[in-house]
């Protein structure tokens, strides 16, 4: 019994070693910010949380909800988030210290991610065919703090409309959008983010309800004029949610990941070399991982690339500018 109860406790005692040697080895906790749980951010920024713990020895990552693009922005420079997902447009004002941004932010891009599709929303009956359409009608533009507000906004502006002038505006995130259409709070509303979008695949699937997208490809121009050639014409095609039967032509801009300047090197390359060598797991998540690609990397970004990730891409005979 005594020999018994030495080999049990040898056995724990080693137990107890091996597990504790690899909680020390998660010394580094990461935080992503991501967005609302009605958009793709957060699935996504989860599946990579997930991605990294698993596979990378030292490091146990976390998701977290927050209002998107300019929030995320303040989050890392302000070293408060360690990474984020953003629009490229918002990052570039970040950088710059311009539009919502007080200062120059020192954020830096880890990879290029996948393409935000403008969404302008509404239902069948409204009256709302094109932009300027939404003329006197209620309409959200995005939660405050999200690039949707802001990639909104820079829409309306290009059609000569004023939100705050030549409608009732609201500012709601994706899914708070969605309930608010279908209770007849609102009459449209803007969404930037993946394909599909999960609130937006819930709205249209909603017995009763027809949803109807509108097309602005033709603020592209002025908005390349006043922002710089951050957004390019795209399309949603037809049938991407119930009930939407036409394809509508869409502004587009990419997603970035990015982190801040201060992340150490090693940190940074093995975040990168993660997400690429287990991108399965991710499209596993949301089909827009899909897109993530060495390709897009070349002259995705308007940000810097940080150390890290620079030297992941130029490994892989990327040529980064």
């Amino acid at each position: 019994m005594r020999r018994v109860s030495f080999t049990l406790a040898f056995v724990l005692s080693l137990v107890f070693v091996v597990s504790g040697a690899y909680a020390q080895q998660k010394d580094v906790r990461l935080s992503i910010a991501t967005g609302g749980t009605g958009g793709v951010y957060y699935p996504m920024g989860g599946g990579m949380a997930n991605v990294i713990s698993k596979h990378i020895p030292y490091a146990e990552a976390t998701a977290e909800v927050t209002a998107a693009s300019v929030d995320n922005c303040l989050l890392v420079g302000g070293k408060k988030a360690d990474m984020a997902l953003i629009m490229a447009d918002v990052g570039w004002d970040a950088l710059q210290g311009k539009g919502k941004f007080k200062e120059n932010l020192p954020i830096r891009t880890l990879a290029v991610l996948y393409i935000n599709n403008m969404h302008i929303v509404t239902l069948e009956g409204k009256g709302i065919d094109k932009v300027p359409d939404l003329k006197g009608k209620r309409v959200s533009t995005g939660a405050p703090g999200s690039g949707t507000e802001v990639k909104g906004l820079r829409v309306l502006e290009a059609f000569g409309l004023n939100p705050d002038k030549d409608m009732s505006r609201e500012r709601l995130g994706a899914s708070e959008s969605a309930g608010a259409l279908k209770d007849g709070k609102i009459d449209a509303y803007f969404w930037d983010g993946g394909l599909p979008t999960a609130s937006i695949t819930d709205l249209g699937a909603t017995p009763g309800v027809k949803i109807k997208l509108i097309s602005h490809a033709d603020a592209i121009p002025k908005m390349r004029e006043k922002y710089g050639p951050l957004y390019f014409k795209g399309v949603i095609p037809a049938k991407t949610y119930p009930g939407q039967d036409q394809e509508v032509s869409i502004a587009r801009v990419s997603n970035l990941l990015i982190c801040n300047k201060d992340m150490k090197d090693k940190v940074a390359f093995d975040i990168v070399k993660t997400l690429f060598e287990h991108k399965p797991e991710l499209v596993a998540v949301h089909r827009m991982a899909e897109e993530i690609a060495l390709e897009p990397q070349v002259d995705g970004s308007p940000l810097p690339f940080h150390p890290g990730a620079a030297k992941y891409f130029k490994d892989k005979g990327l040529k980064l500018k």
